[in-house]
């Protein structure tokens, strides 16, 4: 699961989860096997040796939450409300007279032209998404599409260059011979 602050879990679940190791540590500290630890918290004996194991080596410290998971992004929340004070003026307005559409590509080229950044086209699509965009449809369907078509292609054209289907017949789906 994501979320558009960029982290897994939401503030409430990590608290959540660091309690559950926290009464896991209490238990450590009064001599409780692994499996009735597992029992008791509901979770896997793999996780409690894990948190065992970390507790020996670092304390009940260890086992805190240390906040979302995740990198930070690159972009402060200052540069974010740039960009995005840039994509509502448009592709036109940064060179993209040619169609009205802001694709990932074109974003990127607008970070690296404007804030001197390095982003990959995928990298740019979870930024968006963190910022709230989302990928849009077009509200109606193009002015070219040709309903008759494309109805004459499935019913006639498919039919023919489709490949053939399995043929049924009478078989064995065993591999042994009859004698």
């Amino acid at each position: 699961m994501r979320y558009p602050d960029g982290g897994g879990l939401t503030a409430e679940q990590r608290r959540r989860r660091e309690e559950v190791r926290m009464r896991a540590v209490d238990l450590f500290e009064e001599g409780v096997e692994v499996p009735c630890i597992a029992r008791e918290l509901p979770v896997s004996e793999k996780s409690v040796y894990q948190w065992r194991r970390a507790w020996r080596t670092g304390g009940r410290e260890s086992l805190r939450s240390k906040g979302p998971c995740g990198y930070d992004c690159r972009l402060g929340p200052h540069l974010r409300a740039r960009l995005a004070t840039w994509l509502e003026e448009g592709p036109a307005a940064h060179g993209w007279a040619d169609d009205q559409v802001w694709t990932a590509a074109r974003v990127r080229t607008l970070i690296g032209r404007k804030l001197h950044l390095s982003y990959s086209v995928s990298g740019v699509t979870r930024l968006l998404h963190r910022m709230g965009y989302s990928v849009q449809m077009p509200a109606r369907p193009a002015a070219e599409r040709d309903e008759d078509a494309i109805t004459t292609w499935r019913e006639v054209t498919w039919q023919e260059v489709k490949p053939p289907g399995r043929r049924p017949a009478r078989s064995s789906a065993s591999r042994t011979k009859r004698a």
